[in-house]
């Protein structure tokens, strides 16, 4: 289409034809509807004096702190819907922008139904597209390259010709660690550097996928392709080097709204710097207890120093919440106050919820024996509120991990319970449960003729003996990200093998196939109205009437590998968003052991101490004392040897905490006590001795001789699983006695 070029050198087209839709508006355009002062101050019926103080601001930086349930969207559309209404601002000059697709359209209706349709609501990524798309050919020339839709190819490409392999699960972290680089606008040599600052957990060596990173991006300027990242980035890089085009959307956009602003990344944060200039009209919404996405990239820094960016900035405080009951409220209230970090930013930004609802049902806090009792008390539980009358719908069951799900949707099923899961696959759906279901399906074809099950009896072992061909190890592995999770998916299979074999002495391989089968079948249920299935990730922005908390112990609430004060506070933040997404009712619940049967070693989460009936408040305002067997939390100094002092670095010595060469103290007699008891356990389990601990790991143990779990904890090696399943026995052991003889597999 031809452009008409006004003498100032911006852009001049008809009404219809803004920049957004191909071409480009002057900010004064005039509304397409006469405002007037009784529609104006009809927008602002219903709001309380907060969401009104927010909806009045239209002038200058505006901070809104809003806490769960506060109604901060229906404050800043009705916001937006004043300013137009009142004649204050002109809806195509007005960009409101959030993260998610659904968030985005829920803004667009209800600026429809307020009469600001013209205002654009769009995601960070989208806005930059189409600002990407219209001016690629004056700033750069030539088409726009192609939007690669999905990385993971290119990534696995990169690796190849890196000549390293990468499994379907490596392939995904290695793309999550590449867009967690480009986020933070990270090089890739500067990526190992980079993430060893942040403390991050790389799936692979930090230098190989600095390595795949280069090659990625290598590749795709080859190919003449940018990603979703690069959308962000080259807007960046245009508007940063052609100030006509900055200031061409400068006149185009003149105020700013964004919402979730405490999920920013570093790259959106300096785009819409850019889009600013040297102006603050912007209004920013967000809730920094609402954190839970810092291993994306996104970061409440910028929500939290927004009052040192713009001093002059009105800071309104949304704490009226209309979601929960005063019960729910009351829990949620309390989780943060026993935050950590409760000085600094905590004293000024935390939000004390104010519920206003009618008092409902306390919150009820269930223990049950192991992990089928509660799953099978949380299905009865809610077909007892279905049958009450609250719709399959309007219930959820969120859980830490999504390996987590499996024994909620038997457990469902048993009971006759529609369920859908969200934000994951369903679990027999999943490549790794289907890889390992064909891998025991052909086991039991071969019989006894399968290598894998020579000398093996037990359906357990033989179970986990065919699953460590495709992956699964006695022990997971450290950090977090898919590989964690498949891991956790295959710990299910085995555990469900366990349970099988406990329930039908006799069974075997066939007979578990068969059953697994059996299980799929029973799982497809319905999906509308079903109850929810969700991580406490995927719940971000929803609610429910009913809301169950699964799983709650110590080691998944908060989850083993977060080992930092700030990666366990957040830890406790996604446990605020899980019960804040509940109006009514809402269960908490935990269980002792695994299997039933097992030893009750588990302990319900260290977030609920002062909370739940008949527990131990906190010392002070830390967040509790570390549980027993708890590491210390935070950055440890370089290790020395215990004897004469040197610097540690070999593997070996870290464990015994001493030079190889340097005296051992170590009692023989304990020793070998140990490694008889080892012995045992791996036969039992059918698993080499090393997989229960290793000679180094048995030797620091007897030259340690601890007497609690703590001393246990501190030895390299003992990990907080093998310490729920062999913790007891090895301290009985230490102090003389003989071990309890638990089933090893129980926690």
């Amino acid at each position: 289409m031809r452009r008409i070029h006004t003498p100032c050198g911006q852009v001049s087209r008809p009404a219809h034809e803004t920049w957004q839709h191909g071409g480009v508006t002057a900010a004064t355009h005039s509304s397409s509807f006469t405002a007037g002062a009784d529609s104006a101050d009809a927008v602002l019926l219903g709001l309380d004096p907060e969401q009104r103080e927010v909806a009045t601001t239209l002038r200058g930086p505006v901070c809104v702190l809003a806490g769960a349930g506060t109604g901060k969207t229906r404050a800043i559309t009705h916001r937006i819907a004043y300013g137009v209404r009142s004649g204050q601002l002109m809806p195509a000059s007005v960009l409101a922008v959030t993260f998610t697709n659904r968030a985005a359209g829920e803004m667009r209706g209800r600026l429809r139904t307020l009469g600001a349709g013209g205002v654009q609501a769009r995601t960070f990524h989208s806005a930059a597209l189409r600002q990407l798309q219209y001016f690629w050919p004056k700033a750069v020339g030539g088409e726009v390259p192609r939007l690669l839709e999905r990385k993971i190819q290119f990534v696995a490409e990169a690796g190849a010709r890196c000549r390293i392999r990468l499994d379907r699960n490596e392939l995904r972290d290695v793309t999550g660690e590449i867009e967690w680089a480009k986020v933070t606008q990270t090089v890739p040599a500067d990526y190992p550097a980079a993430a060893l600052k942040s403390g991050r957990e790389a799936p692979r060596d930090m230098a190989e996928i600095a390595q795949i990173y280069g090659t990625y991006e290598q590749l795709k300027r080859d190919r003449g392709m940018i990603d979703f990242e690069d959308v962000l980035l080259l807007t960046v890089g245009i508007l940063q080097d052609r100030h006509d085009i900055a200031e061409q959307i400068r006149a185009q956009y003149q105020h700013f709204v964004v919402d979730e602003y405490q999920d920013v990344s570093p790259l959106q944060q300096r785009l819409l710097e850019l889009w600013l200039g040297d102006r603050d009209s912007l209004c920013v919404v967000g809730d920094a207890s609402q954190t839970i996405y810092s291993f994306t990239g996104a970061t409440p820094d910028h929500l939290l120093n927004f009052r040192t960016r713009y001093p002059q900035a009105t800071v309104v405080k949304l704490v009226r919440d209309y979601r929960s009951t005063p019960q729910v409220v009351h829990l949620a209230n309390g989780l943060l106050n026993q935050a950590v970090r409760l000085a600094g930013w905590a004293a000024e930004h935390r939000l004390e919820l104010i519920s206003q609802r009618e008092p409902g049902p306390d919150p009820v806090y269930a223990e049950y024996p192991d992990e089928p009792a509660e799953a099978e008390g949380v299905a009865g539980r809610i077909r007892d509120l279905i049958a009450a009358g609250v719709p399959a719908g309007e219930i959820a069951v969120l859980y830490r991990i999504n390996a987590q799900s499996e024994v909620y949707e038997q457990a469902l099923a048993d009971a006759g319970v529609p369920y859908q899961l969200r934000g994951a696959e369903r679990f027999f759906e999943r490549a790794e449960v289907q890889k390992a279901i064909l891998a025991l399906r052909g086991a039991a074809r071969s019989g006894g003729n399968d290598p894998l099950l020579d000398d093996v009896v037990e359906l357990g072992s033989q179970v986990r003996a065919v699953l460590s061909s495709t992956g699964w190890t006695a022990e997971p592995p450290a950090g977090s990200g898919a590989v964690r999770d498949q891991w956790e998916s295959l710990a299910a299979l085995v555990r469900l093998a366990e349970d099988f074999a406990r329930t039908r002495p006799g069974a075997n391989l066939a007979d578990l196939t068969i059953e697994l089968e059996e299980r799929k079948a029973a799982q497809h249920a319905p999906t509308v109205q079903g109850v929810t299935l969700a991580s406490l990730h995927a719940a971000k922005g929803l609610e429910w009437d009913a809301v169950f908390l699964v799983g709650l112990t110590d080691g998944m609430m908060p989850i083993t590998y977060a080992k930092t004060d700030e990666q366990v506070e957040e830890e406790r933040r996604l446990l605020y968003v899980g019960v804040t997404r509940a109006r009514l009712h809402l269960t908490l619940s935990w269980a002792l052991s695994r299997s039933p049967g097992g030893r009750a070693s588990r302990r319900p989460s260290r977030f609920l101490n002062g909370l739940r009936p008949g527990s131990a408040a906190p010392a002070g305002r830390t967040g509790g004392t570390a549980e027993p067997g708890a590491r210390k939390r935070g950055r440890r100094g370089p290790a020395l040897c215990r004897v004469c002092g040197k610097t540690l670095t070999d593997a070996g010595e870290l464990k015994l905490m001493r030079c190889e060469d340097c005296p051992s103290d170590m009692d023989e007699g304990l020793y070998e006590r140990l490694r008889e008891w080892r012995a045992a356990r791996s036969k039992e389990q059918g698993l080499p001795g090393y997989c229960v601990f290793t000679d180094k790991t048995l030797m620091a143990i007897a030259e340690a001789a601890p007497s609690e779990e703590g001393e246990l904890a501190m030895i390299s090696g003992v990990g907080g699983r093998k310490l729920e399943r062999y913790g007891a026995d090895v301290l009985a052991i230490c102090a003389g006695g003989e071990p309890g003889g638990a089933d090893a597999d129980d926690a």
